[in-house]
């Protein structure tokens, strides 16, 4: 077995959906196998998707057990030599999976890789390299030291902005988003710590990957990653769970050795944590103050003849303006799934975002008449 595709999911069934169209679409001649843990979703989503997945392996748990629990439940069973872990808001191209596991193949001291991820509206997500973070490195960051410095391997460490994301690279930190690790590696250093419940069990493996002796990579073969569909993270609770993570990893590898200054770092994390909470209390104050009346985004659809006559219906059902005018100002770029390759979709996505052209990526998939926007999902039929 080439590979296991591990994915854990919360409540995001049509996302989902589409990103285990993706990964099948990704098989070529590997040998896979896939992964669906859901963590007692309300939506339906296992009765929903096992029935159109029966190729796909689905444990459904009757309780949310976090994500390094669900992981660990696939993973135990998984068979492959290469263990992707997955986020179910992504899509990879048919390529994605080849490239990382011809690198892994051809470098037999990298443990694990990660990809390059955009989001929703074709721009480079700066989380696809990350530095391990060491007091000094988080204090670069919550202080603005990484923004103002972003090129600099002192002060931008936690994002490495300087190297060249066009080439693979060795990183210290891979996103839980798309993480594939070497079975040999991880038989090594362990499953996912799961004192972590959500967020910080990535960079914890990541960092015990780098003290067993291994390498992490970065793979520039691009995947999107809509970033927000898996996790609500405009709520207190993310705030929470969020900085509650990090203070886990931090206890775990550095307290000792950081022992003088470590009640002050806990005191940092709390203090950014409290001011990303007086940030959501005012927006979501200013959020209830009375709006204006929203304008109709427009969409601009691409795909075959019959796609584009369900996605007109589609559009003014929801009150979406519907075009076939790739010059005239739109919001979305929506393509249909059945007449482009996902690779073709991530590849022009990313070319509209190189201009001045503001645009978020859609998706139509006319087998199932489910339209899928960034944070939105229209249906055919209700």
């Amino acid at each position: 077995m080439d590979i296991s595709v591990v994915i854990v999911s919360y409540n995001v069934r049509y996302y989902l959906e589409q990103c285990l169209n993706s990964v099948l679409a990704s098989r070529g001649g590997l040998e896979m196998e896939v992964f669906v843990v859901d963590n007692n979703s309300t939506d339906g989503s296992v009765a929903y998707l096992s029935e159109r997945f029966p190729q796909v392996h689905f444990i459904a748990n009757p309780d949310n057990r976090g994500f390094s629990r669900a992981n660990n439940q696939a993973i135990r069973q998984a068979q492959g030599r290469y263990v992707l872990l997955l986020n179910p808001d992504t899509i990879v191209t048919e390529h994605t999976l080849t490239d990382c596991i011809q690198y892994l193949d051809q470098h037999p001291e990298v443990g694990a890789t990660g990809a390059a991820m955009y989001g929703n509206n074709g721009r480079f997500a700066w989380e696809s390299r990350r530095g391990v973070p060491t007091p000094w490195t988080a204090f670069c960051k919550m202080t603005g030291l990484t923004s103002l410095f972003p090129h600099s391997r002192r002060f931008g460490r936690y994002y490495m902005r300087y190297l060249n994301r066009e080439e693979a690279n060795y990183i210290e930190v891979i996103s839980g988003a798309f993480f594939m690790v070497r079975r040999e590696a991880l038989d090594q250093v362990g499953l996912l710590d799961e004192t972590f419940f959500m967020y910080g069990e990535d960079i914890d493996l990541s960092y015990r990957l780098l003290q067993g002796g291994w390498r992490n990579a970065y793979v520039p073969t691009p995947i999107l990653h809509y970033k927000g569909e898996s996790t609500q993270k405009s709520s207190y609770r993310y705030v929470h769970v969020f900085y509650e993570a990090m203070l886990i990893f931090f206890d775990k590898h550095f307290r000792r050795r950081y022992r003088v200054v470590s009640e002050i770092i806990r005191l940092a994390v709390y203090l950014r944590a409290f001011i990303d909470m007086i940030k959501q209390t005012l927006q979501k104050a200013l959020d209830m103050l009375p709006q204006r009346q929203p304008v109709p985004e427009v969409c601009l659809c691409l795909g075959a003849e019959d796609s584009l006559r369900q996605m007109q219906d589609v559009c003014q059902r929801n009150g979406l303006i519907f075009s076939t005018d790739p010059h005239a100002c739109h919001q979305y770029t929506i393509f249909d799934t059945t007449q482009y390759t996902y690779a073709e979709i991530l590849d022009r996505l990313i070319a509209m975002a190189t201009d001045d052209t503001k645009t978020n990526l859609g998706t139509y998939n006319p087998s199932t008449g489910i339209m899928i926007l960034p944070y939105d999902v229209y249906k055919m039929e209700d």
